[in-house]
């Protein structure tokens, strides 16, 4: 049984943030920011001039995300923040190679706007001074600039964009689902800018500036990787929640909503991904996110939920008895299940995929043979599971990983590659199945990989049997809002 404390619900919610971990924000000026508070212009100035370096004497031209036709915040397209820090509407940004100069295009202030939501910025000496770009003009400016690259390489996205929740995989699918409905606009944003600079600049020839920043966004900075643990840490703060609040009656939104509380609580924009809460059988489809199942006593419930924290996600994913208590059954799966994902773990570290991926089927080798079974059908299961990763060794793939990577986007962008180097990050979440009895178990977690070996950023949210079951026994979010006149025992 839980024991709940009585106490006043408005109490409480300033207790719970400390209990997170959450400190008083530091005060800040009045008004909306007008460029990037997490990372200071001199690392996106470094990013332009990595890009400057690999365009040679061509240009590289890409435009920011537009406004949206609904009352919500303005989140920049990731590929156009990366390179500026810039969070203001149909903004264009041109990199000279010939110069190694940039220049920032932006709409005129809107007064009417301003008035009504605060400052943008604008062009001129104040942008160009805080933001560390060279010149920020009047987009006005930009149709003649255009014709100047007549003749020229020029450098320009291709992939659809990505904001809020945004990634490459699906930006790809979304363009061709378009494509393929000859009900639908055809033609994508980026071609369409392509198409105006081809007009505006007769004899240009292009080329993809996104093959350049994916490359680059593949190593993370010091300041990035900050930014990636911090997100992180609200991820996993928000599973460890999930646990202590979960009881059976309660349906999966309520679970989500925990998620929902504790990314805004921390500073987070939202969501890096629809909320993947899946009780029971639910669990038996990857990405279920309808989040409307009634949790039962007996369950095992996934949550796989994440936050964007200042343009960087997460990807942390936990499973728990809705009970509190592991039955005998689940403890035998879930069990071997986290031997063998802790041999992926253990061996992590830079060198090439192959090296690591025999370690990992050496160690998996030992833990099936050091465990004990009492049902067949979970052997079965375990033993399918290592031989995926003999079949992966055996047979090696171009591009092969234990995971994906994350970044800006929860599937971040990824080129080939076949070794691990420090700064790369991403997850594993390998999954054990009985498909038969839609039996689904996975784990996920936030990698950094160091000179030395790795960095398992969400690591302290427990996944071990026993750290699991005595967390679901303390008193959580749910039970402490609860009214003095409610009870609820597991």
């Amino acid at each position: 049984m839980k024991r709940h404390l009585l106490l006043a619900p408005l109490v409480l919610v300033g207790a719970f943030a400390t209990l997170a971990g959450q400190q008083p924000a530091p005060a800040r000026a009045e008004g909306p920011p007008l460029f990037s508070t997490s990372l200071p212009k001199e690392e996106f100035a470094a990013r332009r001039a990595k890009v400057l370096q690999q365009i040679g004497d061509g240009v590289a031209v890409l435009q920011g995300a537009t406004e949206t036709a609904s009352y919500e915040k303005f989140r920049q397209s990731n590929q156009f923040y990366y390179l500026t820090g810039v969070e203001t509407p149909r903004a264009i940004l041109v990199l000279d190679g010939k110069s190694k100069s940039s220049t920032l295009y932006l709409n005129p202030t809107n007064e009417a706007m301003e008035r009504s939501e605060g400052p943008l910025l604008g062009p001129g000496t104040a942008a160009e001074q805080l933001t560390g770009i060279e010149h920020v003009s009047a987009k006005a400016e930009f149709d003649a600039a255009a014709a100047g690259f007549a003749g020229r390489t020029v450098y320009a996205p291709v992939r659809g964009e990505t904001v809020l929740m945004g990634t490459p995989d699906r930006a790809n699918a979304h363009a061709k689902a378009r494509e393929a409905d000859p009900w639908d606009l055809q033609g994508s944003r980026e071609a369409y800018f392509k198409a105006k600079l081809a007009e505006k600049a007769a004899g240009a020839t292009f080329a993809n500036l996104d093959d350049i920043l994916d490359e680059m966004r593949m190593h993370k900075s010091p300041r990035e990787i900050a930014l990636l643990r911090e997100s992180s840490k609200i991820a996993g703060e928000t599973m460890m929640e999930a646990m202590r609040s979960a009881e059976p009656g309660m349906y999966e939104y309520e679970i989500e909503a925990i998620g929902d509380y504790i990314f805004k609580k921390h500073n987070a924009w939202g969501p890096a991904y629809f909320g993947l809460v899946a009780s029971g059988r639910n669990a038996a489809w990857p990405h279920y996110h309808a989040a409307q199942a009634q949790m039962k006593a007996g369950d095992l419930t996934l949550m796989d939920y994440a936050p964007d924290f200042h343009y960087y996600t997460s990807d942390v994913t936990r499973m728990f008895p809705v009970s509190g208590k592991f039955s005998a059954d689940q403890r035998e799966l879930y069990g071997i299940y986290v031997k063998l994902y802790q041999s992926i773990m253990t061996s992590i570290r830079p060198g090439p995929t192959a090296g690591i991926l025999a370690e990992v089927v050496k160690k998996m080798d030992a833990a099936m043979a050091s465990y004990t079974f009492r049902s067949q059908k979970n052997r079965d299961a375990a033993t399918r599971f290592v031989e995926g990763y003999r079949t992966r060794l055996a047979s090696p793939r171009p591009g092969a990983t234990l995971g994906h990577m994350v970044g800006m986007e929860v599937h971040d962008v990824q080129k080939n590659f076949t070794a691990y180097e420090p700064g790369m990050v991403f997850t594993i979440e390998p999954a054990l199945t009985i498909p038969e009895d839609r039996v689904y178990i996975r784990l996920e977690d936030m990698i950094v990989v160091t000179p030395d070996g790795h960095e398992n950023m969400s690591g302290f949210a427990p996944i071990e049997i026993d750290a699991i079951e005595k967390l679901m026994a303390e008193p959580g979010m749910v039970q402490l809002l609860r009214k003095p006149t409610s009870t609820a025992s597991r």
